[in-house]
């Protein structure tokens, strides 16, 4: 069925979003990553909008969404998270489940705790919710968060193209498999004017993530909602450790571990579909 791109207007912002699929059937709120944007759905999209409605945001300072100024707009994961809430709530979403990677993971957890009778279940693509996901590629933000007067600017680093290629490819068995559309795109928008200090912001505010993560584990352990894991293992960013996690606190959750790197669905789209296509399916029963 066909992708349609539209916008919704929250707080004075524009939030940018793809849609795909019969609005009566179940729902799936696909919640996008850093560096990225609802575009590395697309795919994913395209093959689950038969059976399912589809709805992917771009969050303010991604993709086509509105981008102010870091001075203007309070660019945290809480305010990430508002506007995500309100732009569902206006599009008049009451009941589905979460499809969750990178940044997403952070937002997601923020609406299933404040709306737990909402959300059907969860997927998470190397969206991370425990300490023992956290890598060593860590390291040098645990540094600044520990010191508030540390000089942030040795982060830009991850910025440059070069970190972008490299979130693509580490990890990937065969990087032929890997379309580079999606990185130029996701660059293009590193590379705006005002755009390092938007992004240096959620880089320091992450740490109000990890601090929340026990809150995260203890919603999981009250409200069991249905997980499904869909993990590249070789991911130096969130690894599969953090993949595992999720089986202690929902116990029967599905936790796969693909032979695949931070974005997995770039190689390994037909699995994950058909993973997740099962999933959905068994939460509509």
């Amino acid at each position: 069925m066909a992708i349609r791109y539209r916008t919704v207007r929250v707080d004075g912002l524009d939030v940018f979003y793809r849609e795909a699929g019969d609005p009566s059937a179940p729902t799936l709120v696909l919640l996008h990553g850093f560096p990225t944007s609802s575009l590395a759905y697309q795919e994913l999209i395209g093959e689950l909008s038969d059976e399912f409605h589809l709805i992917a945001p771009d969050y303010p300072g991604f993709g086509h969404s509105s981008a102010p100024a870091a001075g203007e707009f309070g660019y945290t994961f809480d305010r990430l998270a508002d506007v995500v809430d309100r732009a569902l709530e206006t599009l008049g979403l009451r009941r589905y489940a979460l499809y969750v990677h990178d940044y997403g993971a952070p937002i997601g957890f923020r609406l299933a705790e404040r709306h737990p009778e909402r959300i059907t279940g969860i997927i998470t693509q190397n969206g991370n919710a425990y300490e023992e996901g956290l890598t060593p590629f860590w390291d040098p933000f645990r540094k600044l968060w520990a010191d508030p007067n540390a000089d942030p600017s040795a982060l830009r680093a991850f910025f440059t193209r070069e970190a972008t290629h490299w979130q693509y490819t580490h990890g990937v068995p065969d990087t032929a498999l890997v379309n580079p559309d999606k990185e130029l795109f996701d660059q293009a928008l590193l590379d705006r004017p005002g755009s390092d200090a938007v992004q240096l912001a959620l880089f320091l505010d992450y740490a109000a993530n990890v601090a929340l993560y026990p809150r995260w584990q203890e919603y999981l352990r009250t409200h069991r909602p249905p997980v499904l894991a869909v993990w590249g293992r070789n991911d130096e960013i969130f690894g599969p450790d953090g993949a595992r996690a999720f089986a202690r606190d929902v116990p029967d959750a599905r936790v796969h571990l693909l032979d695949a790197g931070h974005f997995p669905l770039e190689t390994r789209l037909t699995q994950i579909a058909a993973l997740t296509r099962d999933f959905l399916r068994g939460l509509s029963d």
